[in-house]
């Protein structure tokens, strides 16, 4: 019998322009990657810490960290999509949907939307925008990437090239509010803090102080934990020949710690309702420390509730330099050297009542 039954991703030219990908494997959470999630990275969010503090607002139990079905649905797309990729480049009109609870099965489905080949004519930019999807088909997160992806053969002939239009941010209006919230109930005497909306100033700065050093332990279980088979994160022996030297962290890996940093500021930003839009500025590898700041984009009413309101916010994360200073760009708009994230969100948050 002839034939391979074995695949070594996709490459480059390998993406049409329309091209539905139905990822495989659907993954049922369970309450072990709740804690797990939480041993990674150390989230405090009281809403997705304590069933009875959501139950107060109006939920059904506390529901998955938005972050931890990001890196869910992520996972998914990584064997079809971004197994051969040099870099995952950015990100762009992310919108959380439903909520999802521990016994939720996730499965997800990818649209390619652009392509242009690289300058260097070795590889080329794929744009797709994933969706992943309940038990019941319900959307729980739509977002777009876009990632470099090598040429399996450098001189095969390279598509038209296509770019998305894709929105500055996620409107107000498209956020979604998950059914039954009520922000009434909410206790900011077991939350963490007392700054509601209100208290968010547009253009204000925030230092979220605290730093975590990343093990290599730690994105390795986190790599094998979302079902990412990228090689440059979990392939030492491959990655030692390539650009490095050395196998590189999961991006998500750092929004996470990013996150989990921000409750010290921001520890009413009880849920993320939109990826605007991001990228990763510069590679991060095990022993390296991340700290993080945030900047108030805009501080938003949302249509007909007195409870609640949305901030968005530009998290900015930095290795091995504490953000009391607030690394950002030079005057040339370059980015400091030790930026390695630059994240645009929209968090809801409750309003004084």
């Amino acid at each position: 019998m002839s034939g391979s039954k074995t695949t070594d991703g996709a490459f480059f030219e390998d993406f049409r322009l329309g091209q539905t990908i139905v990822h495989a494997t659907p993954r049922t959470v369970t309450e072990g990657d709740v804690a797990l999630h939480t041993a990674l990275y150390g989230s405090r969010f009281a809403v997705q810490s304590s069933r009875t503090l959501a139950a107060a607002i109006g939920l059904p139990g506390a529901p998955l960290d938005d972050w931890l079905v990001f890196h869910i649905v992520f996972g998914k797309t990584v064997p079809d999509i971004s197994r051969n990729a040099v870099a995952n480049l950015g990100y762009a009109d992310g919108r959380f949907g439903r909520p999802v609870y521990p016994g939720d099965t996730l499965r997800a489905v990818s649209e390619v939307i652009g392509l242009r080949e690289s300058a260097k004519g070795d590889a080329g930019v794929v744009h797709v925008r994933s969706v992943g999807i309940n038990q019941y088909d319900e959307e729980v997160l739509s977002y777009v990437r876009w990632v470099l992806v090598r040429k399996r053969v450098l001189d095969a002939p390279p598509p038209a090239p296509v770019a998305p239009e894709l929105p500055a941010h996620v409107p107000v209006d498209a956020l979604v509010v998950p059914d039954g919230v009520d922000l009434r109930g909410y206790d900011t005497t077991l939350s963490g803090s007392t700054a509601l909306w209100d208290d968010y100033d547009v253009g204000e700065r925030i230092d979220h102080v605290d730093g975590v050093t990343i093990e290599e332990a730690d994105h390795m279980l986190a790599t094998r934990l979302w079902q990412n088979t990228a090689r440059v994160h979990f392939d030492l022996h491959a990655a030692r020949g390539g650009r490095f030297g050395r196998r590189l962290v999961y991006g998500g890996h750092v929004i996470s710690l990013a996150r989990a940093l921000s409750f010290n500021g921001l520890a009413n930003a009880f849920k993320v309702a939109a990826l605007n839009a991001g990228r990763h500025v510069a590679p991060v590898f095990a022993g390296d420390t991340i700290y993080a700041w945030s900047e108030v984009v805009a501080r938003d009413a949302l249509p007909g509730r007195a409870d609640l309101g949305a901030l968005r916010l530009r998290t900015v994360a930095a290795k091995d330099h504490p953000c009391g200073d607030f690394p950002d760009r030079d005057a040339k708009g370059a980015p400091h050297p030790a930026v390695v994230l630059d994240l645009d969100t929209t968090v809801l948050m409750p309003r004084r009542i």
